[in-house]
């Protein structure tokens, strides 16, 4: 029989040192929670051990106002109660401006680092990503501000979000520190990060993954095409197995994978956060694996 996959609760963010918990909690619809219900929040992520904590600027924007406003949000949180501060890892995002709708000329990326941390109410990020890439600026001009907030202290590591691997490794060729992480879509219904060799680039360059939508963007918990409900009847397999539910599943399934892929809840319910937590308890074999994998596919494996 053979073993069991590894499943991990913290891993290091690529090269920077820095350890994280292998699930987060992702805040792209917490600004509307309100102070308190904010600080609630927060505390059960990191009292379930989930310490890595993601947001960005963009959150809370809704087409005409809101930017900025999770982070907001947060800052009063830390503001209320720093010590919050030192108990978690807390990542951020920028470079998407509406309208244009992408910069990352170094002007405005050292603005948008300087503008969430005044919105944080906090003096570093432990790691701040690009949202999305933006064509139209060089990777050296990209790596000049990256370093430059570096050296500043306004930032601990950096990484990407939404980049090819091509564009990581453009940008990793210039920039003078490592690329920390990447934040790839990866579910059990999103295959492309493990099918076009992204896993593999972040495993070679020791990059941590951080997959969005670990759930499909809900579609685990409520399929309605053929492919979703089977799916989620092999997830249910699993879940059934060892008292968790399909959501729980799903998160360890996208975190069983060598790389280690940092899956991002973004539920903004305690008892949801508590739940994902239970992601821990899950043990995979490579056939429950593969049965997932498979069913996503629609067919066998070659």
């Amino acid at each position: 029989m053979t073993e069991p996959l590894r499943l991990d609760r913290t891993r290091q963010l690529g090269r920077s040192g820095i350890t994280v918990s292998t699930l987060a909690w992702g805040m792209w619809r917490f600004a509307g929670a309100g102070a308190r219900q904010g600080a609630r929040l927060v505390h059960t992520a990191l009292d379930a051990g989930i310490t890595l904590l993601d947001t960005a600027d963009i959150y809370g924007f809704d087409g005409t106002g809101g930017f900025g406003d999770a982070e907001a949000l947060l800052g009063e949180v830390l503001t209320a109660e720093p010590g919050l501060r030192q108990r978690m890892v807390l990542v951020s995002k920028g470079g998407i401006r509406p309208p244009l709708p992408y910069d990352s000329s170094p002007a405005y990326l050292a603005e948008a680092i300087d503008a969430s941390l005044a919105r944080l109410k906090t003096d570093h990020l432990d790691c701040w990503l690009i949202h999305r890439p933006d064509i139209l600026t060089h990777p050296q001009e990209i790596a000049r501000a990256l370093d430059a907030a570096i050296a500043a202290g306004k930032v601990r590591s950096v990484g990407v979000s939404n980049f090819t691997q091509a564009q990581i490794t453009a940008l990793s060729h210039v920039l003078g520190h490592p690329i920390a992480a990447t934040q790839p879509e990866l579910s059990p219904l999103c295959l492309t990060t493990i099918t076009n060799g992204e896993l593999d680039h972040a495993m070679v360059a020791d990059i941590a993954t951080m997959a969005w939508s670990p759930l499909g963007g809900g579609r685990i918990a409520n399929p309605t095409t053929e492919r979703e409900q089977r799916v989620a009847a092999a997830l249910d397999v699993v879940a059934s197995a060892h008292g968790v539910s399909r959501e729980a599943a799903a998160c360890s399934w996208v975190m069983a994978h060598p790389a280690a892929p940092i899956a991002i809840i973004g539920t903004q319910n305690e008892a949801r956060i508590r739940d994902a937590a239970s992601a821990w308890g899950v043990s995979w074999t490579r056939q429950s694996w593969y049965d997932v994998l498979v069913a996503s596919r629609g067919e066998r494996l070659p």
